[in-house]
């Protein structure tokens, strides 16, 4: 069974970079990493990506796993899979989750994204997102409420669930 991640916070982030992962996002880590076992830290794998992103993108290891065979199915030397390889796996960063249920973000990772002293996650299915708040405020979430202020108001963005079976 697949679990996603599911929800947002916002969380601290003290001088060396620690940062609490929500609790409930460690159990899908947990539940996604393959080697783990009661006693062990989870990992993971963080892609920073290029200059456009302005977030960190958390990946489970069954997610990267999946990500790593699509690049691998590419065809060798093809534009696709160098830039893809480059992309997730040059601008990536392997960690693990600490005994105390916390990320190290190194100082690279924190400057990309202009991280000071809080983070805010946010799932996103089998992924979970870190942000500076007030990027994520000014760039996604004035996207989505513009988004949904050009639909009617008794529009339900459920109907578009239908739209990939054939509906």
């Amino acid at each position: 069974m697949v679990r996603r991640f599911r929800g947002e916070d916002t969380f601290k982030v003290d001088a060396k970079g620690r940062i609490s992962i929500p609790a409930s996002f460690r159990r899908v880590l947990e539940a996604s990493d393959p080697n783990w076992t009661d006693g062990l830290n989870p990992e993971l794998v963080i892609v920073y990506g290029d200059h456009r992103r302005k977030y960190l993108e958390c990946y489970t290891i069954e997610a990267i796993n999946e990500v790593d065979e699509q690049i691998e199915a590419l065809p060798r030397g093809s534009m696709e899979r160098k830039m893809l390889q480059r992309l997730f796996h040059g601008q990536s960063f392997p960690t693990s989750v600490d005994e105390t249920g916390r990320l190290v973000l190194p100082a690279k990772l924190r400057k990309k994204i202009d991280l000071d002293d809080k983070a805010f996650f946010i799932a996103a299915g089998d992924t979970f997102q870190i942000w500076k708040p007030e990027t994520y405020e000014e760039e996604e979430l004035s996207k989505t409420e513009a988004w949904l202020d050009e639909l009617p108001d008794d529009f339900d963005p459920l109907v578009y669930l239908d739209g990939p079976r054939g509906g």
